[in-house]
């Protein structure tokens, strides 16, 4: 009892009635994400003397590729899932995109529209990078309506309670769980605000700090996918998700060593 008293209560719906509309909490996350990811980057890229304007069409392929990349790698790597009607495997709505997918095919189809502008595409990912941690850690309050990507049971103050419905089936008995998608928010706005702050107070040649982001986002996801426990396609024995973050901590470490290493001819 005095676990359920102090534990964070989950909402009682994720869903608005505005008349004959409604509105899912999930889908309006996003759309906010979206939104405050596109001023982040417009002030950042404007500050590096690049059009604002060219950020507003860069969001507008890129979110959509985002969106399929991400509902894509879900559907692939979420084993087990069933749906009601037809159109259940496009009902984005409900939950189910996953973060892998959405920024690979996100980032790609940004990229393709950077490089056709003809503009400098490391920095403008070096803009984009605080954004898009903002913009995840947005999307996660989603997941707090909607009652999943929580980890194992918990019983400390800042657990949370998620009904019946949502817990796994072994762990039917238990009430609170760690709140993972609250410690990735936490640590995606501490990340971006590092970040921000690297790139007024070091010299750091881009894209270095998208780099730093790619690490960063995925060391963290290490620790989440070890706490999580929601079904996930395995490969010997071991979470896919957490091998993904585990070779991205990697990948994106090392592509910022070397970022830093090389000298560009007017700076030898």
């Amino acid at each position: 009892m005095t676990a359920l008293l102090a534990a964070i209560p989950s909402p009682s719906t994720n869903v608005i009635h505005l008349g004959p509309f409604t509105v899912h909490v999930y889908g309006l996350c996003y759309a906010v994400a979206v939104i405050a990811a596109v001023a982040i980057t417009r002030r950042r890229w404007a500050a590096h003397g690049g059009d604002p304007d060219l950020v507003s069409d860069v969001a507008l392929w890129g979110f959509p590729a985002g969106i399929v990349g991400g509902r894509l790698y879900y559907l692939a790597t979420t084993p087990g899932d069933s749906f009601d009607h037809w159109w259940g495997p496009f009902a984005v709505w409900h939950g189910g995109l996953g973060i892998w997918g959405g920024i690979a095919l996100g980032t790609i189809v940004g990229i393709w529209r950077l490089r056709r502008a003809g503009v400098d595409v490391p920095r403008f990912l070096d803009a984009a990078a605080p954004a898009l941690l903002v913009a995840q850690a947005i999307g996660r309050i989603g997941n707090y309506f909607n009652q999943e990507l929580f980890g194992r049971p918990s019983g400390l103050p800042w657990a949370i309670e998620i009904d019946p419905a949502h817990r796994p089936a072994r762990y039917a008995d238990q009430a609170t769980f760690h709140p993972t998608f609250l410690y990735e928010l936490v640590w995606n706005l501490l990340l971006a605000a590092a970040l921000v702050w690297l790139g007024h107070h070091r010299r750091i040649r881009p894209p270095g700090l998208f780099a730093l982001y790619v690490g960063g986002y995925c060391a963290f996801r290490i620790v989440d996918e070890l706490l999580r426990v929601d079904p996930a396609a395995h490969v010997l024995g071991v979470r896919w998700n957490l091998l993904l973050a585990v070779a991205g901590t990697v990948i994106g470490l090392a592509w910022f060593v070397a970022t830093v290493r090389r000298t560009a001819p007017d700076e030898r």
